[in-house]
């Protein structure tokens, strides 16, 4: 098979702010102005002088447009207490969004009805609200202006009587839970030095459980709570370090943890909780660099350092934050000095000693660079910090590492956990809540109260049939239907008669046995395969490369590589070549893959189904009771040479069958997740379509992948236009219907089926669109694949544009039914087909090809 798939790009995540120096004075750092510690407590209070330089880092002379829009001032860090809130899973941007009351016929009603009812329990817990309860926004100023935020905290505070215990102030805004007698407070407070300020409270809003900026305000609260279980945050999620798993035999070691949020679905306001684990490796970055400096030769030594660490994530234990490495400071070393916010200079091993009591004890170690981005503005100067490697834990795995058979068995027994041990984890924290006093004190000086898990009702939609070419199989086990299909016909493929197999010399008797078995397996298919013109060459990158050079002619069908090893340059010269300068199909396989006793049959067969795809065949089919329909699927992704590159993959279908695809792929200079150049997408599709089948489609489906948090009303207001205003350039009349499908595969919610008094994976077919959806949106979930181990993350779809009149039962159960067309796999998968082919397509450009593939290959998935 393909190895395409193998490599994986490197983990890149975004630092938090604050910086390895914790909440001192002073932070480690290369900039004359001190980096300050950003506190997670809202309410946190600065000197002034670290409060202008704070301002500065952050861009905060302006007001943000979320400040504009609800009124809410910069605060704590140069966030206000939203903007802090909306690092949250809860994301700020897409609580706005209302796509619903653009459909005109579910706005009534979004549910559907069809299949058999199944009972799920859920990880959302219902939050107890008083009735008519409401947040009270404040606006407060000081007079005379006051520009320590230490003394205005200080000043407002001291009115504790007035104020009342649940309060949360950013040094300009003021959220209570109870309303002030008057519309303007007016407040006096005298300084230690006798000096009378006059405090002005003026009420600005009064908010209601469900608008976005309760919800913020809820998540913010809640990070509270989840600190007084002695939690503390990394990234987006709660850890608990203190409770760690540890898998010695291979250096790792897990923080359990918790994913939470707080939103409104469709009747109040839950609590959706997961859990989660953090994966740290036993070693630092020292001990990486000792072993790496014993490998290998001095002379490269650092190149090669940089090479290895430069983009990773590492995490310090003494003040549990995350930092990305962006460069390696030889340089620098822990004797050196650095200013501190009061101006006074201290070495990074005094100033360790004094602020977290650690000793260091590699004075030659050099320091990790760390860039801290303003969150605010992309025109800000990042931050610069320096870390000691020492202190650094290397978080995530390496490729190496995830290769590792024995190292991935042993991690998945602790984090897949089964639904009735991620059941357990779930109740324990919400038991925690409720038995901690601290923690739950927190909730209910706001007034909340944690609820009980919620239970509803899904619905499991019938099982699809395979269609053949001449037969119909009903599968024994939806996941996987090879069995099933066993001596049958596929739909159809043209015979491989002209084609290339390049190998070694030390691989040609694998070959050799791979050509009977591939004969073997096309039989029973219906597809002929002609001896190849085999080629010997040498075992390098250059040898494949040049040999492809010499051999390869308009008449060759396909080539063929088996690879001595899995090296990354052989496998994308290859590709690059055979993609650009000669648009020819070709397969790569590993050596070693062919060497696997007892399985070269089951190998040959899943090869020869991927040959037949890049030939332009087709392997199977569903029913789609729809005509003239045209599905389409994007993604994008990133192109890991060009750093400020972005890859849009489009795949749509182009007959009435769903089973012949056209491909196009598309490098964009910026790096950001939106797609510009849709319109050419659109276009080339439609012309295909038409030139296929005599006519224009007259539906159309769109399914966009890979859309991040935050990002929905970019899909709504400049993707979704570009694909509708490609259609008037066809025909004045031509009005066909089109719906846009966004598609998420990584979603809070969780669904388990009880069954025999324990909790079970749901049944594959499964469509949830009551409770755990949400009122403003047209959506739903499908469970579109088995976990075999763990428990099932289903997959979720929120249509953002409809004018198709479709019935939610049609629309879902067409989504379920493109779960089945996606040939690399003959079984269902969690996404529909023409989306994972827009992702196989953009990781192979992003990965290896690094430019927009011919169109002489648009027409065959020569990416599988």
């Amino acid at each position: 098979m393909d190895v395409s798939g193998r490599a994986r790009a490197r983990a890149r995540g975004q630092a938090l702010p604050g910086g390895g120096g914790g909440s001192g004075s002073g932070q480690p750092g290369s900039l004359l102005r001190p980096v300050c510690s950003t506190s997670d407590d809202s309410l946190a209070v600065r000197t002034s002088q670290s409060e202008r330089e704070t301002s500065t880092f952050y861009g905060c002379r302006g007001t943000p447009r979320l400040t504009q829009q609800y009124g809410l001032s910069a605060g704590d860090s140069g966030y206000t207490l939203l903007e802090r809130g909306g690092r949250t899973r809860c994301n700020f941007q897409d609580l706005g969004v209302n796509t619903r009351e653009t459909i005109a016929h579910v706005k009534d009603c979004k549910t559907g009805s069809c299949g058999i009812p199944v009972k799920v329990v859920t990880n959302l817990y219902s939050l107890g609200l008083p009735r008519e309860w409401q947040l009270y926004q404040y606006h407060v100023t000081f007079c005379p202006e006051l520009e320590s935020k230490r003394l205005r905290f200080a000043l407002l505070y001291s009115h504790a009587e007035l104020l009342g215990k649940a309060k949360a102030f950013d040094g300009t805004i003021l959220f209570l839970s109870r309303k002030l007698e008057n519309q303007v407070t007016e407040l006096s407070s005298v300084t230690k030095r006798g000096e009378t300020v006059n405090i002005t409270i003026t009420l600005t809003n009064q908010l209601a459980s469900s608008s976005p900026v309760c919800i913020q305000f809820f998540n913010i609260v809640f990070k509270k709570v989840l600190k007084k279980l002695s939690m503390y945050q990394v990234g987006r999620n709660f850890y608990s370090p203190s409770d760690p798993l540890e898998i010695p035999q291979h250096k790792l070691t897990l923080w359990p943890g918790f994913a939470v949020s707080i939103t409104r679905y469709e009747n109040r306001v839950m609590l959706s909780a997961d859990v989660s684990h953090k994966v740290l490796r036993s070693e630092t970055v020292l001990q990486f660099m000792t072993r790496l400096y014993t490998r290998i030769e001095r002379s490269c030594f650092l190149q090669t350092c940089e090479k290895e660490l430069v983009g990773l994530i590492v995490l310090t234990r003494y003040n549990n934050k995350t930092y990305r490495i962006d460069d390696i400071d030889w340089c620098v070393k822990p004797a050196d000095t650095f200013l501190k916010s009061d101006g006074t200079e201290i070495t990074y091993t005094d100033y360790y000693k004094q602020q977290y009591d650690i000793t260091l004890t590699d004075l030659n170690q050099p320091m990790l660079v760390s860039r801290l981005k303003s969150k605010q503005s992309s025109t800000v100067e990042p931050r610069v910090v320096h870390l000691i490697p020492e202190l650094c834990y290397l978080t995530g795995l390496t490729s190496q590492a995830t290769s590792d058979f024995h190292l991935m068995k042993d991690l998945a027994k602790e984090m897949h956990l089964s639904p009735e041990q991620r059941q357990q984890r779930l109740s324990q924290l919400a038991d925690n809540i409720q038995r901690i006093k601290e923690a739950r004190l927190e909730l209910e000086l706001w007034g909340l109260q944690l609820g009980c898990q919620v239970s509803l009702t899904g619905r499991i939609v019938p099982t699809e049939k395979i269609l053949m070419q001449e037969q119909t199989c009903l599968p024994m086990n939806a996941g996987d239907w090879s069995k099933d299909m066993h001596n049958m016909k596929i739909i159809g493929v043209q015979s491989l008669d002209n084609w290339l197999l390049l190998c070694s010399s030390r691989s040609r008797e694998l070959a050799e046995n791979l050509l009977n078995c591939l004969k073997r397996a096309g039989g029973p298919m219906g597809f002929h395969i002609e001896y190849p013109r085999i080629i010997q060459v040498q075992e390098s990158p250059v040898a494949f490369l040049r040999a492809v050079q010499q051999h390869v002619n308009p008449e060759v069908q396909l080539v063929m590589c088996v690879l001595p090893s899995n090296q990354k340059d052989c496998y994308d010269l290859i590709k690059k070549f055979l993609s650009l300068e000669r648009p020819v199909p070709s397969q790569c396989v590993l050596a070693r893959t062919l060497n696997k006793q007892g399985m070269m049959m089951s190998i040959a067969t899943k090869i020869a189904m991927q040959i037949i795809c890049k030939l332009g065949g087709e392997l199977w089919a569903v029913e789609i009771p729809l005509k003239s329909l045209m599905v389409i699927g994007i993604d994008v992704g990133k192109d890991a040479l060009n750093k400020g590159s972005s890859v849009v993959g489009f795949v749509a279908s182009t007959n009435s069958r769903v089973t012949r695809w056209f491909s196009r792929c598309i490098l964009q200079n910026t790096g950001s997740d939106t797609a510009d150049c849709l319109k050419v997408c659109m276009k080339g599709a439609i012309s295909k379509w038409q030139k296929y089948n005599c006519e224009l489609p007259a539906r159309i489906i769109v399914y966009r992948d890979g859309v991040a948090d935050g990002k929905l009303k970019m899909v709504v207001d400049y993707e979704v236009p570009q694909l509708l205003s490609v259609l008037a350039e066809f025909t004045t009349n031509y009005r066909p219907k089109v719906s846009v499908i966004v598609v998420r595969k990584k979603c809070v919610p969780r669904f388990f089926a009880e069954a025999n008094r324990s909790l079970q994976n749901p049944p594959v077919g499964t469509v949830v669109d009551t409770e755990a959806t949400r009122p403003e949106w047209y959506d739903f979930y499908v469970i579109s694949q088995i976990a075999r181990q763990g428990t099932v993350n289903p997959t979720y779809y929120n249509v953002v544009y409809d004018n198709s009149g479709l019935k939610p039962d049609h629309m879902q159960r067409l989504t379920y039914k493109m779960c089945h067309l996606y040939y690399n796999w003959p079984g269902l998968i969690r996404v529909p087909a023409p989306c994972q082919y827009a992702h196989k397509l953009t990781f192979l450009v992003g990965q290896s090809i690094h430019k927009e593939p011919s169109l002489e290959l648009a027409d065959k998935l020569f990416y599988l």
